[in-house]
């Protein structure tokens, strides 16, 4: 399980999250970002993606802050990063700062595992964030998580939650979260089962996320297999436009942080991350274009259309089409 980073306790320096599972990832800078605000509720942050770490940018981690602040630099994806930039961070992990709180984001993969272990050597905090693909692991981490949002669940229910739910780590939390706020705190089979029954829209989420992020293929599979469950159309559609309103909403958010954008909208760090990456391969127009695609169809499934799944069908090409056109690919 993810280790919080306590504000009481004394603040790293040095941060090594190791993994790429996505929803322990955001957790894990949340909490270091939240342990840095107590001790300077005006701390920089300064958070790079996969790709964009620059030699400015390692010039001036290495430079003492003008005007005495706490910054956190988050390097994302430190195992793409170019040699001459990994040693450049290997160098000041010789000699870090006081005032600056270093967060190095590794996947685990072989390559630049120097720099992950250089961390560690320096005795910087490790947070753990590996992929979590074992069944009984899945099952740890939902019991682990009621307990954690101040529930209580028995072994049957938590066996019920990830049949029910699948394997995505976010989805899961993100049910546990609104069975816990449902229930009261107590979370039985009785109120899984329920749930399951009432889940059919999140299904379609899987189908968003493939046709936004570009994948055709994925998002049809996602929808043949969404569809031959016995979700209705209309939840797909539902569930598509609120993907696209999501990425709207994002890209058109003021400048900021992750976490700025997220407080701002009042949507999960982690879907603001997620958005904020899609939304690099989407201009306005194409937005617009996928968005119009959504209403046509959500009209024609609603007005009873001959053949809804060749609607959907259509609806998911539309949407890929549009992101393309927006990167200047032709389909």
């Amino acid at each position: 399980m993810l280790p919080s980073v306590s504000s009481t306790s004394a603040l790293p320096r040095l941060v090594l999250i190791a993994g790429d599972e996505e929803l322990l990832v955001a957790r894990g800078i949340r909490d270091v970002v939240d342990a840095a605000r107590a001790h300077d509720a005006q701390v920089e942050i300064v958070d790079r993606a996969p790709g964009e770490l620059t030699d400015s940018d390692v010039v001036d981690l290495s430079s003492s802050s003008m005007f005495g602040g706490l910054r956190i630099v988050v390097v994302r994806g430190a195992q793409e990063l170019a040699d001459d930039l990994r040693d450049a961070l290997l160098a000041y992990l010789a000699r870090p700062l006081d005032d600056v709180v270093l967060v190095v984001v590794h996947s685990g993969a072989v390559r630049n595992r120097k720099l992950a272990d250089a961390v560690k050597t320096a005795g910087g905090r490790v947070i753990p964030a590996a992929r979590i693909t074992r069944p009984r692991d899945r099952h740890d981490f939902v019991a682990a998580e009621i307990r954690r949002l101040g529930g209580q669940i028995g072994s049957g229910a938590v066996k019920a939650l990830v049949d029910a739910v699948g394997g995505d780590l976010r989805e899961l939390a993100a049910v546990c979260d609104q069975l816990v706020t449902d229930s009261g705190g107590l979370v039985n089979e009785a109120v899984v089962v329920l749930y399951h029954r009432g889940r059919a829209e999140a299904t379609g989420f899987t189908v968003a996320d493939a046709a936004i992020a570009g994948d055709l293929a994925q998002a049809l599979t996602a929808l043949r297999q969404t569809l031959g469950s016995g979700v209705p159309p209309v939840l797909v559609v539902s569930a598509v436009t609120t993907g696209l309103r999501d990425l709207a909403r994002v890209s058109a958010a003021a400048g900021g942080s992750a976490w700025e954008v997220a407080r701002a909208l009042g949507m999960p760090d982690w879907k603001v991350e997620r958005s904020q990456r899609a939304a690099q391969a989407w201009s306005d127009a194409g937005l617009a274009r996928a968005m119009r695609a959504a209403g046509a169809a959500d009209a024609a499934v609603k007005g009873g259309a001959v053949d809804p799944v060749y609607g959907l069908e259509r609806l998911v090409a539309e949407i890929v089409a549009a992101r393309g056109r927006a990167t200047g690919s032709r389909r």
